[in-house]
């Protein structure tokens, strides 16, 4: 790939000029307190953030946060992200009302050498994701005022054709930032030629939001451990009964034909552990994976699987993970989660997160996010990747 990066950007001299960065600043919110659950794409974006201030740049961060609908919300207002982002930089961060408006105007122009802005939440405004290029562009215009470069950022939104991420580097001198440039050689090992043995584990809710990703790896890798809510279609399609668990009926047959393709490849749980209701204090217990209760919820892989995907894991020489092998939020359902994660830091492999609620697993059980090789802030964007897609805000940057 040809694409400009930071480092070139500041060689050229930053010093008293805007830089717009487009940051990914998406993070949990508690739905009660408003508070910040998980800061990890805050600091993800710091190194670049630093450079630059530290250069001397009047750096104006655009981002989104949530899903609202177009207009203005205040439950998805990037306020509480402004905070965190000072607190982190060690410095005040200045927050416009608006994202393109009076405010933001106001806000850029009263910018000091060094200094930060947040505008606020790109999605508050339809051109952001509309699939109107006319309106996608001319809202791309009113962003790209604020700059005189561009800088990618925001690894978790390059999947979109959205307009900060795919338009706006077409108005103005574009690099990527540090973390864009990490994620793309890190998920370029992967692509590449990995070291082998290659074992991919993979859990989450539903087969169909990664099956293009399994039918890319399946001729790639040595194993895949398959877990999570999605491995009970998997199971039926052995024939098993699966109680009440999470089940895509209409994906059956496809995960029988993926058993039937792999060559032995694909992993299963052994065991799993089954609840009478889907809530933290619900009364469980293991059972095997052939003999779910019909009227039980698999929540969790049991610890026989996580003794064998353990095994797998501890000859593997390259690893990629995406997606919780159980209701980790749940600290009864966490130990499968636990387990894998615990079992791919003691491996001597390259080891690569792939984002997305597998992030959010690894801080949330406390573990030590420097035992793994890679932590990904995007997990949609990281499992495109992976399939081969061409990602708009990466095609971007290389025109």
């Amino acid at each position: 790939m040809s694409i400009r990066t930071l480092d070139d950007l500041l060689a050229e001299g930053v010093s008293g000029r805007r830089v717009l960065v487009r940051a990914d600043l998406n993070v949990p919110l508690d739905k009660q307190t408003g508070e910040i659950t998980d800061d990890g794409r805050i600091r993800a974006v710091l190194p670049t953030l630093g450079a630059l201030t530290e250069a001397g740049a009047k750096v104006v961060v655009c981002a989104h946060l949530g899903r609202p609908k177009g207009a203005p919300d205040p439950q998805y207002s990037l306020r509480p992200v402004a905070g965190r982002l000072g607190e982190l930089l060690g410095a005040p961060v200045h927050v416009a009302e608006d994202t393109v408006g009076d405010s933001a105007r106001s806000t850029v122009d009263q910018l000091s050498d060094g200094q930060v802005a947040l505008l606020e939440n790109l999605r508050f405004n339809k051109g952001e994701t509309s699939k109107d290029d006319a309106e996608r562009g001319a809202f791309a215009d009113q962003l790209a005022a604020f700059g005189e470069a561009y800088v990618d950022d925001a690894f978790g939104a390059v999947h979109r054709k959205h307009a900060s991420v795919y338009d706006v580097p077409a108005r103005l001198p574009h690099v990527a930032g540090r973390l864009v440039l990490r994620e793309v050689e890190v998920l370029g090992k992967l692509t590449g030629e990995p070291e082998r043995p290659y074992v991919v584990v993979l859990g989450g809710s539903k087969v169909s939001d990664k099956l293009a990703v399994i039918e890319a790896l399946l001729p790639k890798v040595d194993r895949l451990l398959i877990g999570g809510g999605m491995c009970f279609t998997f199971l039926k399609a052995q024939g098993h009964e699966v109680g009440t668990s999470l089940l895509e009926e209409e994906m059956v047959e496809t995960c029988g034909n993926l058993l039937e393709r792999s060559g032995g490849k694909i992993m299963l749980p052994v065991d799993v552990v089954a609840a009478d209701a889907f809530a933290p204090d619900a009364a469980h217990d293991t059972v095997r994976a052939d003999g779910i209760p019909s009227h039980r919820v698999g929540l969790d892989i049991g610890p026989e699987t996580v003794a064998g995907f353990a095994a797998a894991l501890s000859q593997a020489k390259t690893v990629f993970w995406n997606g919780p092998m159980g209701v980790f939020e749940m600290p009864a359902f966490a130990n499968g989660t636990r387990g894998v994660a615990e079992a791919i830091t003691k491996t001597d492999a390259f080891t690569v997160v792939g984002g997305g609620d597998s992030a959010a697993a690894v801080r949330a059980l406390g573990l030590d996010e420097s035992s793994f090789g890679h932590i990904s802030t995007g997990g949609g964007a990281s499992l495109e990747y992976l399939e081969g897609k061409t990602l708009p805000g990466i095609a971007a940057l290389e025109n």
